[in-house]
């Protein structure tokens, strides 16, 4: 009898490239790595301060404002002409700047009558005048002439208006004195807090300045300076305040 010889093929296990098993486990043994770094992400402490400086003002902005009425709107216009152009001489003459001068509001608006009587009866409004509104904003450098320029104005024929804001022409020294102090709240309440939760204060990873910064505030605590001129309107400049509000968060240091 001849002996039959079985012949047995096994199937290969199934390739894989060296590379990929190199980059498998070179992702294997970062995850680790990756997983502590999440670990240990330091805390933020954030916060927020104002900071404010005062100084003396330099410089008034005022708003003055000629009206006049007539049966027309051509003579109520050439009377607040007349009176206008009175006022800007003058203005001139003490020594105000074109720059300083601008016209800020012009209006022409009719009078009106509503004949609203009750034993008549009702009828359409009717025109029985008009009224010209011509305003003035004046910036004035020199604080010992505003009280003078006030009294003049009012003499030239000004009859509304007179609102004072007392600023200054160049805020950047004060704005900066009150952008330190803000930064110094920041971090002495950072440096409360941090103490206060038993950690430690890291590196700074952020600081900004909040948009919008306030206008300056007058305090008005000087005494009221009496105006040189006889019969001058007597004013009292006071101080600016203006605020700078910071933003700052630091890393929690444990």
């Amino acid at each position: 009898m001849t002996r039959k010889t079985a012949l047995i093929l096994h199937r290969p296990a199934r390739w894989i490239p060296a590379a990929a098993i190199a980059i498998a486990a070179a992702l294997a043994l970062s995850q680790p790595a990756l997983a502590n770094d999440a670990a240990v992400e330091p805390g933020i402490i954030l916060v927020s301060a104002e900071g404010s400086a005062q100084t003396v003002p330099d410089m008034a902005v005022i708003q003055l404002t000629v009206m006049r009425q007539a049966e027309t709107a051509r003579a109520a216009l050439d009377a607040s002409n007349a009176a206008m152009q009175d006022v800007l001489a003058a203005m001139k003459q003490a020594g105000i700047a074109d720059r300083d001068l601008q016209t800020s509001d012009f209006s022409i608006q009719p009078q009106w009558n509503y004949h609203r009587n009750r034993d008549e009866p009702e009828t359409p409004p009717t025109i029985v005048g008009y009224q010209v509104s011509n305003g003035l904003t004046v910036r004035i450098r020199e604080l010992d002439n505003l009280g003078r320029i006030l009294d003049e104005s009012i003499s030239l024929g000004v009859n509304q208006g007179g609102q004072i804001m007392f600023t200054n022409d160049d805020p950047e020294a004060t704005l900066s004195e009150a952008r330190r102090n803000a930064i110094a709240k920041a971090t002495k309440k950072a440096s409360e807090m941090a103490a206060a939760a038993g950690v430690a204060l890291g590196r700074i990873t952020q600081i900004s300045e909040q948009a919008g910064a306030r206008p300056p505030m007058p305090l008005m605590r000087a005494e009221m300076a009496m105006a040189k001129d006889a019969g001058a309107v007597p004013v009292a400049t006071g101080e600016n305040s203006y605020q700078v509000t910071v933003q700052m968060s630091w890393e929690i240091d444990q």
